[in-house]
């Protein structure tokens, strides 16, 4: 039973984080789901661990559902199913494909600091030639995944 009931939640989470741009609270989701808000919490508490959701420290405020972020960051991207933040690059990328797989991220050169955009259009990355930088490794990106 945890596993549908972990499954309807990582679902209302991310219905409801498309459709108004943040996810919802507890609470909304007790009500949702017709659940209690002690077995919404003890859901959220099992996405956390298996890495699904990333809550804003010392609360179930949800931060990040991967690969959405409740909060400003460097990565915007634009879908046709609208604009949303990204963790990180590869998060902004992953919105992207999982929003239809073309959209365009707003970056900036971690460089020089200029603006950057990169598109995704039929699958392909535009402009081509671009690299991105991991300044941290990805078996270390949990260590501290909200500054990684």
């Amino acid at each position: 039973m945890t596993d549908v009931l972990d499954r309807d939640v990582r679902l209302f989470v991310y219905d409801c984080f498309l459709e108004r741009g943040e996810p919802p609270t507890v609470g909304q989701v007790a009500e949702g789901l017709g659940c209690s808000v002690r077995e919404a919490e003890t859901s959220f508490r099992r996405l956390e661990a298996g890495r699904v959701f990333v809550f804003a420290p010392g609360t179930l405020n949800i931060w990040m559902a991967n690969p959405l972020s409740a909060y400003p960051t460097s990565f915007w991207v634009e879908t046709r199913r609208g604009g949303f933040w990204g963790s990180c690059i590869w998060d902004a990328f992953g919105i992207v494909a999982m929003l239809g797989g073309d959209g365009a991220v707003s970056t900036f050169c971690p460089d020089c600091c200029g603006p950057m955009e990169l598109r995704v259009e039929g699958g392909a990355l535009q402009p081509a030639d671009s690299v991105a930088h991991f300044a941290v490794p990805a078996r270390r990106w949990w260590e501290n995944i909200g500054y990684t």
